[in-house]
């Protein structure tokens, strides 16, 4: 489990960064790449290595995320594997670019590249109807909240069993649990209130799920595994670790 996607990408990081300093050492005469190029050409290497990554994916599954969307999730992905934060290989990604009308949620498992699960997931009720907008991390702000998060323990609440999801980014989602932000089943969440009302129903902030499958998918993703909501915010963009050096 330990270093799963480092020995796919992260390790290309460290190849390339030390061939462009100590094992590299220019001539007399040679030319000098500067840093800036030297970096652009690991990033590109490392995006490709993704983007192989992402092919192999989709080569045995139907449906996948966007790919700029499955960058920016392995982007975080690798850091918490690397920072000793992931027990489960289940790579959980949610893109609230989309309508709430599409199966907006995808479960990657990492060890065989195989989408466990494409489904339905509704936002918080005031973070917009169809589409997800407002966000926020702050008590009773009924709003959804982007970025980062790994899976924790079940419970069974009013929503029946439901899982704690810890955010791993000050500012955006750290107050998870403390809003009792967790996934589970809503009946709102079914295809079917799609049919009846255009749109699926709202919840406090929690990323809720198909009630048919609620239980199947929390059993699956607990303890220890990714889970990233991704949306093109300016603002999460710019300032989440996770997707900036």
């Amino acid at each position: 489990m330990k270093y799963r996607i480092l020995s796919l990408i992260g390790v290309l990081i460290f190849s390339f960064a030390f061939s462009s300093t100590s094992e590299i050492k220019p001539s007399e005469n040679s030319e000098i790449v500067p840093k800036s190029t030297s970096e652009i050409r690991i990033k590109k290497s490392l995006e490709e290595k993704i983007a192989d990554l992402y092919n192999t994916f989709s080569t045995k599954n139907s449906t996948m995320p966007n790919l700029s969307v499955f960058e920016k999730a392995i982007s975080g992905y690798t850091k918490l594997e690397e920072a000793g934060k992931v027990s489960n290989p289940l790579l959980t990604v949610i893109d609230f670019n989309l309508s709430s009308k599409m199966k907006r949620m995808w479960i990657l498992n990492m060890d065989t590249k195989e989408v466990v699960f494409n489904t339905y997931v509704a936002h918080g009720k005031n973070t917009g109807l169809e589409f997800a907008k407002n966000f926020s991390n702050k008590v009773n702000s009924h709003q959804s909240s982007l970025g980062f998060y790994v899976t924790g323990e079940t419970y069974f609440g009013k929503n029946g069993l439901s899982l704690f999801i810890d955010g791993m980014e000050k500012g955006f989602n750290s107050k998870a649990r403390e809003r009792y932000v967790v996934i589970h089943g809503a009946d709102y969440a079914e295809p079917e209130f799609i049919k009846r009302y255009g749109r699926l129903g709202r919840s406090y902030g929690c990323p809720a799920v198909p009630n048919k499958i609620a239980k199947e998918l929390i059993h699956k993703i607990k303890g220890k595994s990714v889970v990233y909501i991704h949306k093109s915010d300016e603002n999460y963009m710019e300032r989440s670790s996770f997707l900036n050096v």
